[in-house]
């Protein structure tokens, strides 16, 4: 455990440069004094270990030393053969090198992990695209993630729900989210998300800009994704429904699975039941609600029962 966590130190040091103690200490989760004396394992070992004091200090190693050891352990290598998606890669234009990448990551494993890494590939398969999705790859993709990279500002023109708009963006970062490209960029001095098939148009503009240092992409869009899902449920719904209709409701969303099974739901002698479900707006709850067929019964409120009575009237007379 020791041997790892001075590793890691080291490891640390070496990418990220001077870090605190307590810094450290976080990141490694121990005690401080725990860290000083890993410091001091680490330096009577003969690494190049020195501590800057003052407001600004913290531990660093010598300029321009770097070990060649990784500690990479078997597990650790295959999840590297696991991670790297060749698919988004390639349509990142990054297709060539994650092979070359994996290439050279095998040949410099022990050889009797080789094997072992190479079943990966043939024991599992990672699909991001959902069912039924052609495989479109944005027109813009490759020039978004390059922008991501360079640190360069775009010009679009965005076709968001309401309106199409030209905008500047600064692109930090990019999200595949079932089989969606998304684009995490600033504008107005706002974080914001854009899908990518909102974009009509892009121009790479010859302006730079400075990437926050502490944006990290994963925590935003985890908080991102929340608060859209959080915020996207408006009201909710009265409706009884059979149990192939409970099936279907609970296919609409994760939201709705989770508010039905927190419920207790009793069927009649009839078949049915009676439950109250979130719901997004009028409009869209109606499309869902039309898809439900008569296995479910819009209660309340009343003007998503009037919407879906209205599909449901206009469905009958056209089949007339």
């Amino acid at each position: 455990m020791r041997a790892s966590r001075l590793l890691s130190i080291m490891m640390m040091l070496q990418t990220r440069g001077r870090m605190s103690a307590e810094a450290l200490s976080q990141e490694l989760e121990v005690s401080v004094r725990t860290i000083y004396r890993d410091i001091d394992q680490l330096s009577a070992s003969g690494v190049p270990v020195y501590a800057d004091i003052g407001r600004n200090g913290g531990f660093a190693l010598l300029d321009g030393w770097k070990t060649k050891l990784t500690g990479l352990t078997a597990p650790e290598a295959q999840a590297l053969f696991l991670s790297g998606l060749p698919g988004p890669a390639a349509e990142m234009g990054l297709g060539a090198e994650v092979q070359q990448a994996e290439l050279k990551l095998l040949a410099a494993l022990p050889a009797d992990w080789q094997q072992e890494a190479r079943r990966i590939s043939t024991r599992f398969h990672l699909d991001p695209a959902g069912w039924f999705q052609p495989g479109y790859v944005h027109a813009h993709l490759k020039s978004i993630a390059d922008c991501v990279w360079a640190e360069r500002r775009i010009s679009v023109r965005y076709e968001s729900w309401t309106k199409v708009s030209d905008r500047v963006l600064e692109p930090y970062g990019l999200v595949l989210k079932g089989g969606i490209w998304y684009v995490v960029a600033a504008t107005d001095g706002q974080v914001r998300t854009y899908r990518l098939s909102g974009i009509q148009a892009l121009i790479v503009l010859d302006e730079t800009f400075a990437r926050p240092r502490d944006f990290d992409l994963p925590s935003y869009w985890a908080e991102a994704a929340r608060k859209f899902e959080r915020d996207i449920y408006v009201s909710t719904a009265r409706v009884r429904c059979t149990e192939t209709g409970l099936r279907r409701l609970e296919d609409m969303s994760a939201t709705v699975r989770s508010s039905i099974a927190a419920a207790a739901i009793i069927f009649d002698e009839t078949g049915w039941a009676e439950l109250t479900i979130p719901i997004e707006e009028i409009g869209w709850t109606t499309r869902e609600m039309t898809r439900m067929g008569p296995e479910v019964e819009v209660l309340s409120p009343p003007e998503l029962r009037t919407a879906v009575a209205t599909i449901a009237r206009r469905t009958a007379a056209l089949y007339a």
